[in-house]
């Protein structure tokens, strides 16, 4: 593919603060330059929708380009984060690529930047630290922290930029965001968008206080400042000094930058909702030709004209190349989902301690492992500092390795996990503990539609560790006690992985801090300290990613996971003793992906099946693998598989109604017993 040449202009990506002091001309027409080429791309991409040659839908960046353009030009490539919104075409192309790149990204052709699994301006550049959006537009600000933050402990004078709109600024994850920022004063500029319409809602429709929403600045301790961002000019000063002073302080500042949407949200937004009047008086606005026409005023006229019949042909033979292309292949998708496996790392082989250790404490063992060997390795989460953790997991990390390494966290799981996020996809690998497994609920789209997706998405990996202290039995009600693994993993993209031993919670940790995607670690708390077991450095760490057979027999297959497993030993012991009648038993131990062509050659021997886990029968784990087991080797069956999960109700409270909601080794035993006869 021979990709068109750009004008001679735009082959600078930059424009530094004291250009526009020292030669504000070259400056100023290269920031004409580049927001003459973004809108003209945005108008012949919404040409191309309206051709059928663009899919889905597209939205467009006219009127936004006197922010978005001088912002990127001023940015430092080098070193900087950014995460643009959906109205930051300009920016996308100012920061890497050939314009062929990104009309590949919107045509989704088999030369787009996200293979085609993508679309709009969803892609980013993550290699360059551009993060790729998703719609979630205020999701994406910690995300921004996370990598401006690792940046830093790189050693590098890093800025980030986190965009969202008048409508997103009402999400909490902005709030999130914002605090978290302040709190650990990182040198973020947070822009709002503000062109006073949320898809059709006006301002005066989302907020009672106002309007004026820089003004919540001081309610995090930092600058705010508004800003015009049709004074192309006078924008592009403002943000010189503004990225220069939060450069140095290492402070974060918020900036409402009064843009306008010229376009509506999206292509197929007919914008009858305005006001009559409002969309011509946005129009008269517009920076693009007030700009122009500044500069041809101050001569420069002639200039402009070969410049705009330069971009313009630019473009329409950029568009011409990327339209040939062919069609992405749908070939091997699903093996796209996660990133390749990694090498294994170089740990240093030893035992873990002279005395058996419970749960927990192999937990912490390998936690102390992974921060004293591994400098990437960052441990956040709710009180996991001078308290150690709800359980007591982390205890004496932070008198150790400090608060550098081992974070603290406010009561923010969304905006934390984003920044988690950041961290891992700018090269740090973090371990955050969710106090319980319940709270995670309030971090989905940053576990389930980021995390997870991350590398579909964008070819790079997200190594996260993400601990859940899960499971029942404890009288902790029904927000301190809920199996989750069916919820999360019917998203595509995330690992777990769910041991059942203190060997086997060391190995998992290992063996999840080095893989190269999202992995939950499912912790039941009942294990934390049911009971100690010698705990050694196994060489063979990474098998905890296949089941482990337990007991050997005949009669039929028992599957199983977490604490339930010591509940089947027993009552496999029973039933052999009692009935001389023996299981295949199996810790699944790796809930995802699923492993299980030794189950199944077990399944064919026994030609039975039963599957115990603590999750609700109903939509439970269970279902699934019932399913994978039996659809291959249904013949085998020599009757129908037995499925043991827990009532389906919310977890109760009191120790006698715990006791009736979740299996226990008397109920396993009967409802086996009763299959068998």
């Amino acid at each position: 593919m021979v990709l068109p040449n750009p004008p001679a202009i735009l082959a600078s990506r930059d424009v530094h603060a004291a250009e526009l002091e020292s030669s504000p001309t070259d400056a100023l027409l290269r920031v004409y330059a580049w927001m003459h080429l973004a809108r003209t791309a945005d108008n012949r991409i919404l040409d191309l929708f309206r051709q059928g040659l663009i899919k889905g839908t597209v939205t467009g960046g006219q009127g936004n380009e006197g922010l978005i353009v001088p912002l990127a030009l001023l940015a430092d490539k080098a070193v900087d984060v950014i995460s643009f919104s959906h109205r930051g075409l300009g920016g996308h192309l100012i920061w890497s690529g050939h314009l062929c790149d990104h009309l590949n990204q919107y045509i989704a052709n088999a030369a787009s930047p996200t293979k085609a699994r993508e679309g709009n301006v969803h892609h980013g550049d993550p290699a360059n630290r551009s993060l790729p959006m998703i719609s979630h537009l205020g999701a994406m600000d910690s995300n921004v922290l996370g990598a401006t933050d690792s940046q830093r402990r790189l050693g590098r004078t890093a800025v980030g930029f986190a965009f969202f709109g008048d409508g997103s600024s009402s999400t909490g994850d902005v709030h999130e965001a914002l605090n978290l920022a302040s709190l650990l004063s990182l040198p973020v500029l947070f822009v709002i968008e503000n062109n006073r319409y949320a898809y059709s809602t006006p301002v005066s429709e989302q907020f009672a206080a106002g309007t004026e929403l820089w003004r919540r600045a001081a309610g995090y301790g930092m600058e705010g400042f508004a800003l015009d961002a049709t004074d192309v000019e006078g924008c592009a000063r403002t943000l010189a000094a503004t990225i220069g002073k939060v450069r140095l302080s290492s402070r974060p500042v918020l900036v409402e930058a009064h843009t306008l949407r010229l376009r509506g949200h999206a292509a197929y937004d007919t914008c009858d909702y305005l006001p009559s009047g409002e969309g011509e008086s946005f129009m008269a606005r517009d920076p693009l030709p007030r700009f122009r026409a500044k500069l041809a005023t101050a001569g420069h006229g002639t200039r402009l004209d070969v410049l705009d019949a330069e971009i313009s042909a630019f473009v329409e033979a950029s568009i011409k190349v990327s339209l040939a292309l062919p069609r992405p292949d749908p070939a091997g998708l699903e093996a796209a989902v996660f990133a390749p496996a990694s090498p294994a790392l170089p740990w240093q082989p030893g035992p873990i301690a002279p005395t058996p250790l419970t749960f927990a404490q192999a937990i912490n063992a390998g936690l102390h492992k992974l921060v004293s060997e591994r400098t990437e390795s960052i441990v956040l989460g709710q009180d996991i500092g001078t308290y150690g953790g709800a359980f007591k997991v982390t205890d004496g990390l932070l008198k150790q390795f400090g608060r550098s390494r081992i974070f603290n966290t406010p009561l923010a799981e969304s905006a934390c996990t984003g920044y988690a996020i950041g961290l891992a996809v700018n090269g740090h690998r973090p371990i955050e503990e969710f106090q319980f497994a319940d709270f995670s609920t309030e971090a989905v789209t940053q576990i389930a539609l980021n995390a997870g997706s991350f590398y579909f998405r964008s070819g790079t990996p997200c190594p996260l560790v993400l601990r859940f202290p899960c499971g029942g039995g404890l009288t902790f009600g029904s927000f301190h006690s809920q199996e989750l693994e069916s919820l999360f993993l019917s998203m595509p993209g995330l690992k777990a992985l769910y041991p059942s031993t203190p060997q086997d919670a060391y190995d998992a940790l290992l063996a999840a801090y080095e893989d190269n995607n999202p992995v939950i670690l499912f912790e039941h708390k009942a294990l934390y300290r049911r009971g100690r077991q010698p705990v050694v450095w196994n060489p063979d760490y990474r098998g905890i990613w296949q089941p482990k057979q337990l007991r050997q027999g005949d009669f039929a297959t028992l599957v199983t996971y977490g604490e339930m497993v010591h509940l089947a030993e027993e009552s496999c012991d029973y039933l052999a003793s009692e009935y001389e009648t023996t299981f295949d038993l199996f810790d699944l131990r790796c809930l995802s992906p699923l492993k299980l062509d030794a189950i199944k050659t077990s399944l064919v021997r026994t030609g039975r099946l039963v599957v115990l886990h603590e999750g609700r029968r109903t939509h439970g784990f269970g279902a699934e693998l019932v399913a994978r087991l039996t659809e291959e080797h249904f013949t085998a069956l020599k009757a129908a598989p037995l499925r043991i999960g827990s009532m389906d109700i919310p977890v109760p409270f009191a120790p006698e109604l715990e006791h009736a909601f979740r299996p226990t080794k008397d109920k396993i035993i009967e409802l086996i017993t009763t299959w068998m006869g």
